[in-house]
Parts: structure tokens; C-alpha cells; sequence
């Protein structure tokens, strides 16, 4: 049972590439299956967490090989989205929003780690990743719904409400960063904080 959760992440990201050939030519679109593929590698980001957390099989590998399988899944997906026209014109920039959010947020992570600092996730951590993946399906599945159009619309009012979450979160983290280059020091990270922490070894998922 302990590699199970490892497994489901590596199957993640291998499940990027597939969707990612499926929406764009030669192959795509191809929307049915890359939108079946999307929602289980989108599942197995909540279940692998809930095996690791329920039997305990927290790993240092795991937890870094799942951040990094989300980021793809929803960097890699959203650009293949812009590319194949699904995101249209000038809303490409609220993928472009979530692109920046997720590369700065990981350098300065990589920045606060040797430091010993550990910022806990917020609400609006919480939700941006599942706001995003939401959007990401509904944008897929758009063509393929009855009302392709106003199905479009919602997908695109769900990726900038995405976009929105995913700067709050940012800002957030970025606020609790602020000790290492000076600030006030953040208040002390209550005990439960700190077992749910990404850098901790009782943790695996994050969702910062």
C-alpha cells in the first residue's frame, strides 16, 4: 500500500502528455478522451493524498513528485488549451495569471526551505486548485455540450475566478514570506499547522 500513492501521482503526470496530444493536431482534438483523462488524473490528486494520509505512507519523494504532478497537470493542460484556441483571445491572460503565480510561488519556496520557514496553506490555497481544475474540464467538455457557447463562457468565468484565487493565494504566501527578507516575523505555526506542512514528514499534499 505504500507505493500506491507514488504510483497514482506518477500516472498523473504521465496522463498530462496524453491529454496534452489529444486536444492539439496532429492527433486532436480529440476531446472525449482527453476529457475522461483529465477528470481521473484530476481524482487521483484527491486520492492519492487520502491514501497517504489515512495509512500513513508519507514519503519526501512523494511529496515532491505531487506538487510537481499538479503544477503539470495544470500548467501543461492550460497551454495546450491556449494552443488549440479552446481559451480564447484575450482570455489567455487569466492562464497566463496562473502560470506566473505557480512558478514564482515554487522559487520562493525553493528560497524559504533551507531557511526553516513554512508558511500553512490558506483558504484560498485550498480552493484555487480545485477552482482550476474544474475550469480546465469544463473548458474541455465545452464543445462537446449542448450549449457549446454559454458552456464556453462558464469555463472561462470559472478560469478567472481561478485566476483571482490564485493571486490572493499568492499574495497570502507571499505576505507570510515576508520575515526572510526582513519583515516582522510571522506568528507561530499552530501545532496542526505544522503536521500538515509540505515540509514536514507527516505531510504529503500542499496546497499553498
Amino acid at each position: 500500500m505504500h507505493i500506491v500513492p507514488n504510483i497514482l501521482t506518477v500516472l498523473r503526470c504521465l496522463a498530462v502528455i496524453v491529454v496534452a496530444v489529444l486536444l492539439v493536431p496532429p492527433l486532436g482534438p480529440q476531446l472525449w478522451p482527453a476529457f475522461v483523462i483529465f477528470v481521473l488524473a484530476a481524482v487521483t490528486d484527491w486520492f492519492d493524498g487520502y491514501i497517504a494520509r489515512t495509512f500513513q505512507v508519507t514519503s519526501d519523494f512523494g511529496r515532491m513528485l505531487d506538487s510537481i504532478a499538479d503544477k503539470l497537470l495544470v500548467a501543461v493542460t492550460l497551454l495546450t488549451l491556449v494552443a488549440a484556441g479552446l481559451i480564447p483571445g484575450w482570455h489567455a491572460i487569466a492562464a497566463a495569471v496562473i502560470l506566473y503565480r505557480e512558478i514564482a510561488i515554487s522559487g520562493l519556496r525553493e528560497h524559504l526551505g533551507p531557511k526553516g520557514i513554512v508558511i500553512p496553506p490558506s483558504m484560498a490555497g485550498k480552493l484555487k486548485t480545485t477552482v482550476q481544475l474544474v475550469a480546465i474540464a469544463a473548458l474541455i467538455a465545452a464543445p462537446l455540450t449542448p450549449l457549446p457557447r454559454i458552456a464556453l463562457w462558464s469555463g472561462l468565468a470559472l478560469l478567472w475566478i481561478a485566476a483571482a484565487l490564485t493571486i490572493i493565494s499568492g499574495v497570502q504566501y507571499a505576505w507570510g514570506a515576508r520575515t526572510a527578507f526582513g519583515g516582522r516575523p510571522a506568528a507561530p505555526m499552530p501545532a496542526d499547522a505544522r503536521a500538515a506542512s509540505p515540509t514536514m514528514p507527516e505531510a504529503r499534499k500542499e496546497t499553498p
